[in-house]
């Protein structure tokens, strides 16, 4: 039983998901700022301090805790090391506060205070016993200033030394400690802000018709990097079966030569441990990892956990599949989809031991390979426990490993794998086009609890996925689209050659996936018909480096316009040095206009000074004044301005200038 003399209540803690179930996430050097509801009975004061530590130590940091109004407090420390960090509150009613507070009183009211500092005299003593004699001699000479009664001496105990020696060797008579012991996950810095670039290794070569290669991908190295991207991701390198191999257009018949899906893993070359031999050999891809790095780039994988009938996992482990009455293996499917070349891995089966085992040893054999980065296809369609476990036995050897999370699927479902592991995850972005659409969902991610542990990276289109908008708005659509993924959320992507290209040709009339798909079928992308919208990517890519308010989501804030075709918002670092306002037209076919009102006093604004916003997308520079000022965009030649703030300042010498 606890001690019934510990009087003070900690509750309401945040961050704390599910009851402490799951942890937050944070990158190396990010704050957690943590709150806490703290009281106890009567009126005596108390003390909260926030504890913490990283795994690998034994001894607790603590920073003291602030009181805010109506009993909340709260208190921030930095994490500066991957891993895991855990934290949690210690509180209790503090003495010497609660006799200082009160002898103020009594001194403003002119009373009688000998005995009461006979009190005092006792709790700074007490504190004294736990101090070092530096720290305590001072400490000491109040005391015995007190108790002889000095003049002055009761001022003393006010002092800004003592209060702040009093706290640190504070005696916390019958300390409450916080029940639960709460985690946070530390990823290196490009889980927080990222820049990534799909591309189809089959479809690199630079030759019309002649099948891409390791080699090629590395050709092209430069030219991802000068873009500004950080992230190279490739769909599965493996072998590809040939069963059930489907052909262009997903048709269930494949002919001669036709290359089949990347995501059908497995053949008589191997599976998920071995590379396609057309795209090259492991020490290729090995050399492919090392010169991406080079140039500034992390490889990122795709982890399908599925197999081909060909993979050497359905000979040789059976059970790991389901099997149907008739003696055959249950193929995937999402009906009324069908996905003949594909079997599922069953989380049932009796022998999920060993095949956990096996599928972690997958992540771990590219991690000795060099790969960090991975983007995992279907993950909800796999046991959460699993992911929960295999997730963690990954990164308690390799720290710095990022896994993005490929499930569109219901809302519960996506936040869930985010809570068991998940680094990142993809989002709904890509079919919110509205103001209001946008601005709900966004406030979802960055302003709600989500946020603490599910970090969105928006992706336009995929190879999945073409979706509507991009097949009617034409080149605005592609921009619009573009700019909103790039500075609504610090971790963006585009499907590369197909964004580049203005692919928009849908398989059907309705339908949200492409027609030729590189999917099923080598593409060749000629550089010259990209190269227009590869500027702009550039310029975007650029912004995104040189603003760090764009390289985080906390801040995002959303600004009333009075045309709904309009989305304003803006971002800004926490000392408030950069600051970005981003304005789209959400219209890829009308020039549309309309007033942007601005909150001049979060700004740090006066309302009587102009301000310069410089258009860092389309070069030009504007001086602005007031609340509400006047913007017009045309789609066709760019649907949207990226402005950086500059506030009007005075110098003493009297001359202007902007910061």
């Amino acid at each position: 039983m606890d001690d019934g003399r510990s009087r003070v209540v900690i509750e309401g803690v945040s961050p704390e998901i599910d009851g402490g179930r799951f942890p937050i996430k944070r990158t190396v050097g990010e704050r957690v700022v943590v709150e806490a509801d703290a009281y106890t009975d009567g009126h005596d004061a108390i003390s909260l301090v926030l504890l913490y530590r990283h795994d690998g130590e034994e001894t607790w940091s603590e920073t003291p805790m602030t009181p805010l109004v109506n009993d909340r407090w709260r208190g921030e420390f930095q994490v500066y090391e991957l891993g895991r960090v855990c934290y949690t509150l210690v509180g209790w009613v503090d003495r010497f506060k609660t006799w200082t507070r009160d002898l103020r009183k009594r001194l403003d009211a002119g009373q009688d205070v000998q005995v009461d500092l006979l009190i005092g005299v006792q709790i700074i003593e007490e504190s004294a016993t736990r101090a070092p004699e530096i720290d305590a001699r001072p400490m000491l000479a109040v005391a015995s200033a007190l108790r002889d009664n000095e003049q002055g001496a009761a001022e003393r105990v006010f002092s800004p030394e003592l209060t702040w020696l009093m706290d640190r060797y504070a005696v916390r008579h019958f300390e409450i400690r916080y029940d639960r012991e709460l985690r946070v996950t530390v990823d290196p810095a490009i889980a927080r802000f990222s820049t990534w670039y799909e591309l189809f290794p089959r479809s690199a070569s630079p030759e019309f018709g002649r099948h891409g290669t390791f080699r090629d991908v590395v050709a092209q190295l430069p030219e991802i990097a000068a873009m500004g991207f950080d992230v190279l991701y490739l769909p599965p390198i493996h072998p590809i079966g040939r069963s059930f191999r489907k052909g262009p257009n997903n048709t269930t018949t494949a002919e001669p030569g036709d290359p089949g899906s990347p995501w059908a893993i497995g053949a008589e070359e191997g599976g998920h441990k071995d590379t396609l031999p057309e795209l090259g050999t492991l020490d290729d891809f090995s050399s492919l990892v090392s010169s991406a790095r080079e140039h500034g780039l992390e490889l990122a994988m795709d982890i399908a956990f599925q197999a081909a009938p060909d993979h050497p996992y359905v000979k040789e482990h059976r059970t790991w599949f389901r099997e149907r009455p008739d003696g055959t293996i249950q193929y995937a499917e999402n009906p009324p989809k069908k996905y003949q070349d594909i079997y599922p891995f069953d989380f049932e089966s009796d022998d999920w031991r060993a095949m956990w085992d096996e599928l972690k040893d997958v992540f771990i054999f590219w991690c000795q390979r060099g790969v960090r980065v991975f983007r995992v296809d279907n993950p909800h369609t796999k046991a959460f426990p699993f992911w929960e476990w295999c997730i963690a036995e990954v990164k308690s050897e390799y720290p710095d490993a990022i896994f993005l999370s490929e499930a569109f699927t219901r809302p519960k479902v996506m936040y869930r794998l985010a809570k068991v592991g998940f680094t990142q995850s993809y989002t709904y972005f890509t079919w919110r086009n509205t103001s209001s659409e946008l601005r709900e969902y966004l406030t979802e991610l960055t302003q709600t609890e989500v946020a603490e542990y599910f970090r969105p990276n928006f992706w336009p289109n995929t190879p999945d996925i073409l979706p509507e908008y991009l097949q009617f708005g034409g080149r605005p659509a592609f921009l619009t689209r573009l700019i909103l993924a790039a500075t609504l959320t610090a971790n963006y992507g585009i499907y590369g050659s197909v964004y580049e290209a203005l692919e928009a040709t849908p398989l059907a009339p309705g339908r949200e996936e492409y027609w030729e798909s590189e999917k099923y079928e080598i593409r060749h992308w000629p550089l010259e018909p990209r190269q227009r919208m590869r500027e702009v990517i550039t310029i975007v890519n650029r912004i995104r480096r040189d603003n760090p308010a764009l390289q985080s989501n906390e801040s995002l804030t959303f600004h009333n316009v009075d045309n709904d075709q309009i989305i304003a918002y803006s971002k800004t670092t926490d000392d408030g040095a950069n600051l970005i306002l981003t304005v789209v037209n959400l219209d890829p076919h009308h020039v549309q206009s309309g007033w942007v009102e601005l909150p001049l006093d979060a700004f740090g604004i006066e309302p009587s000074q102009s301000f310069q916003v410089h258009d860092l997308l389309g070069g030009g520079r504007y001086m602005w004044n007031g609340t509400h000022n006047y913007v017009e965009i045309d789609p066709h030649a760019m649907p949207g301005q990226i402005f950086q703030i500059r506030r009007h300042m005075k110098r003493e010498h009297d001359f202007d200038y902007f910061m």
